[in-house]
């Protein structure tokens, strides 16, 4: 495309979304808009609600501020037990989930609520599963974490959001299994999110951290910690972080993507809901969207409404099959 023509589709295309803002009915927008994100301060919910708060206000599809508040406990548990329990019908309340949250509710660690007790609302974009060290660490490579796992699993000390069965335990369990490895032999520390993870990892409480990519490139890129591998399909072609190696590409074929979204209590109006979904849907397909989730290091995947409700039903069943084979849920 020349210069001309790419200049007249910017210009359609910022009138198109123009229109949209103007489509937007602010009498329907939430009095008091909050978002919680269910751990603590500097990991990917963090991230995520950041991200909501930044770019629903600078686009003006929120008029009034939005506040991130922090409900940490059992990485996303406390918060999506309160928000069901006693706010179920706050239409201006906002919780950040990730794929770990689904993988929790598939086994059972959200208590009495299971994955139908929300109102899944959007995903607005996706990471990738890391394994992380400082940057001095004697491991360069995946395979150098493994020849000392295998030599003494005990040895090595690896923090993960959550217990075991969580996300961050589950993509070193998968590198445990593809070695040869009990899972149950890995010695861990449960952190709450990224945030405590890079703060461990750093002050040198544990060796290496399960984490994701997203969480971890302030680190990267200030030079105090390095990744052994990324769990994407292929290198991310991104300059700061093309030169990461992939688990595949060291002979570790696991892939693991961290969808970030958001979702609403139960009871929250259909109206509400609707106002919610389709000021989102205007978001996502904004190119001021794009750079603001480019800036935090998440990659493209935008789904809403019934779509995103059928998506998670389905990654929490897919999950539940993945937890029964490590002996996590009978």
């Amino acid at each position: 495309m020349n210069l001309s023509l790419r200049k007249v589709a910017l210009a359609a295309g910022c009138l198109m979304f123009a229109g949209q803002l103007l489509a937007a009915d602010p009498s329907k927008e939430p009095k008091r808009p909050e978002c919680i994100a269910p751990a603590s301060p500097g990991g990917g919910f963090d991230l995520t609600c950041k991200l909501a708060q930044s770019a629903l206000v600078n686009q003006k599809l929120l008029t009034k501020p939005m506040r991130v508040t922090y409900m940490p406990g059992g990485v996303g548990a406390v918060a999506y037990n309160a928000v069901v329990a006693q706010r179920p019908a706050d239409a201006g309340t906002l919780v950040a989930w990730s794929s770990g949250s689904l993988l929790n509710l598939a086994q059972g660690k959200f208590g009495r609520f299971d994955e139908s007790a929300v109102r899944w609302l959007a995903a607005v974009g996706t990471s990738y599963g890391a394994i992380a060290v400082k940057s001095d660490s004697p491991y360069k490579n995946l395979d150098d974490l493994v020849q000392a796992l295998k030599k003494d699993p005990g040895s090595v000390v690896i923090g993960s959001g959550g217990t075991v069965g969580s996300q961050d335990w589950m993509q070193t369990a998968l590198i445990a299994k593809a070695a040869g490895i009990n899972p149950r032999d890995l010695r861990y520390v449960a952190l709450e999110g990224g945030g405590e993870i890079a703060t461990a990892l750093l002050g040198g409480h544990i060796q290496v951290g399960s984490t994701d990519i997203s969480d971890s490139m302030p680190h990267i890129q200030s030079g105090d910690m390095r990744l052994l591998a990324v769990f994407a399909e292929k290198r991310i072609d991104e300059p700061e972080m093309k030169d990461i190696p992939t688990a595949k590409e060291q002979g570790y074929d696991i892939v693991w993507p961290v969808v970030r979204g958001f979702y609403l209590g139960p009871k929250v109006s259909d109206e509400d809901y609707a106002w919610w979904k389709d000021t989102f849907d205007k978001l996502l397909a904004s190119e001021e969207f794009a750079k603001l989730r480019d800036q935090r290091e998440l990659f493209p995947f935008a789904m809403t409404g019934p779509e995103l409700d059928t998506y998670v039903k389905k990654q929490v069943a897919d999950y539940k099959v993945l937890a029964k084979e490590f002996g996590l849920i009978q």
